[in-house]
């Protein structure tokens, strides 16, 4: 399975910064000891180009050379760097690699599953970031394959529909924002009702969650969102924002799940697809774990499973 990681461009972080960036390499690290079917390569750069069927151009490029208001750098939450610029292209250029490696190419047979190391950039709109969030590479790799696909299937009368299946703790406001008013892309949002961002925009499908809730409940409500999108979309891909966020002992998360939670979690969304045969790239989103390693934990996990449906895809 290809999974696409840009760890190595370094986004400097101020001591005491509480946004956890050694957890990707610590990832990385740990699929390469633990689960070598994963292919680890470096993920490209997103082009202007690309960024821009999402966000708009000036957004683009006063990221790329330092010059957003002072507000909306905080907003966002890192200071700027031209590391920081950089690893924001890779984000999102990592999962739009994982898209085109899970639907194949021209020439290529699509592999059905592959992932992105970090993205689930979904606080960022498309004037602005925030939450940690600088481009939105769910969005951005949504818009570019349908532009590929549209290209590949020129008498087509409809575009390609994609389905973002967005399951860290916090609602996905920026994306929701993006595709307002789309009929091709389905937004679905598992969160905390309480929890950030307390302005939250209306995707397609919103699922509030209460402080403390545990696996039960949690899987009782993603299988009836699930059901809820097979009812209402049929889509030819799948985004999967696979956060870590809703974990038990997560700092920002405040839901109450175990680690055989999240596990049944990830295989319910990994088994929609696979039943349907929808291609799936997946991120890793959100993760900020009182104790690093157990962040990590859950997302090995996540890959675990991953790789039991990839070998269903690729047998």
């Amino acid at each position: 399975m290809q999974a696409f990681y840009a760890d190595n461009f370094v986004l400097p972080l101020p001591p005491g910064h509480r946004f956890p960036m050694a957890k990707y390499r610590l990832l990385r690290d740990r699929l390469m000891n633990e689960l070598p079917t994963v292919r680890l390569a470096q993920a490209p750069a997103a082009t202007d180009g690309e960024l821009a069927l999402v966000h708009i151009p000036a957004y683009v490029d006063a990221v790329s050379h330092g010059t957003l208001p002072p507000a909306a750098q905080r907003e966002i939450g890192f200071p700027w760097s031209p590391g920081m610029a950089e690893r924001a292209r890779r984000s999102a250029g990592a999962t739009v690699a994982a898209t085109r490696a899970a639907m194949g190419s021209p020439g290529r047979a699509g592999e059905g599953l592959a992932a992105n190391l970090a993205g689930g950039t979904h606080h960022a709109y498309a004037d602005k970031g925030g939450g940690f969030c600088v481009f939105n590479d769910a969005a951005v790799a949504a818009r570019l394959m349908q532009a590929e696909w549209m290209r590949l299937h020129r008498h087509a009368r409809k575009p390609l529909r994609v389905a973002i299946i967005d399951l860290d703790v916090h609602q996905g406001n920026g994306t929701a924002s993006i595709f307002r008013n789309d009929d091709s892309v389905f937004t679905l949002s598992l969160h905390g009702q309480k929890n950030f961002p307390f302005r939250k925009e209306a995707s397609d499908l919103d699922v509030d969650l209460p402080d403390g809730c545990g696996d039960a409940a949690y899987l009782q409500a993603l299988e009836h969102a699930l059901d809820e999108l097979d009812r209402r979309f049929e889509p030819g891909l799948v985004l999967f924002l696979a956060g870590a966020d809703p974990y038990e002992g997560d700092r920002l998360g405040r839901l109450a799940l175990s680690f055989d939670g999240l596990e049944a979690r990830d295989r319910h969304v990994f088994d929609w697809a696979w039943q349907r045969r929808i291609p799936l790239a997946f991120s890793m989103a959100g993760g900020y774990g009182v104790n690093i390693d157990e962040t990590v934990q859950v997302q090995v996990n996540t890959y675990r499973v991953a790789l039991e449906y990839w070998k269903r895809w690729n047998p």
